[in-house]
């Protein structure tokens, strides 16, 4: 089966099989061939890995013609390129964090505010995490605390019921530490 990685929105052609590479996360099985639109190396290498042909075509630019704009034309234009850019600064955000390393970029406001808010995200994790290991550190002192607080009881459960035994008084084997003590405070005074 020979699948084709495009981006396009139209113009399929009924017998191929496509898929658009913005949601490749690994090479399908069976796949003979692979055509790829544009630029996706991720596409390429991960076909290539396990020995799959594949071919590469350069995408058809995406540039939109006004037409008949009169006196905004140049405005028009100018806008368009704007939008371009910003939507390159959008991308080249997103690449980043696919790749795990995230930089702010020096233009675009959408891309800037991504990047804040996505900075936010991590510092909120990092945060979380401390608090988590924080929460972590004070549960295995307590933990140890608890330890030694039942290690210590033991001990006193011992002696009383040494005393006990002493003066010949019978308990029941999994009496608790406080019916021992009243037994012991009810022994007679000598």
């Amino acid at each position: 089966m020979e699948l084709i990685y495009s981006t396009q929105s139209s113009g399929f052609d009924p017998d191929k099989r496509y898929r658009n590479p913005e949601h490749f996360d690994r090479p399908e099985a069976g796949v003979t061939g692979v055509v790829v639109v544009g630029v996706w190396p991720k596409v390429v290498e991960a076909y290539e890995s396990v020995g799959v042909e594949v071919t590469a075509i350069e995408a058809e630019s995406r540039r939109v013609l006004v037409v008949d704009a009169g006196e905004n034309q140049a405005e028009l234009e100018a806008l368009i390129g704007k939008l371009q850019i910003e939507s390159n600064t959008v991308r080249a955000v997103i690449d980043g964090l696919d790749a795990g390393e995230i930089e702010k970029p020096e233009a675009g406001e959408l891309a800037i505010r991504l990047f804040h808010a996505l900075d936010g995200i991590r510092l909120q994790m990092v945060e979380m995490a401390g608090a988590r290991d924080d929460l972590a550190a004070e549960n295995e002192s307590l933990r140890n605390e608890l330890a030694e607080l039942k290690a210590g009881e033991g001990v006193e459960v011992e002696a009383l019921k040494a005393k006990l035994d002493a003066t010949g008084v019978t308990y029941r084997a999994n009496a608790s530490k406080e019916s021992l003590e009243k037994l012991v405070a009810d022994l007679p005074k000598a």
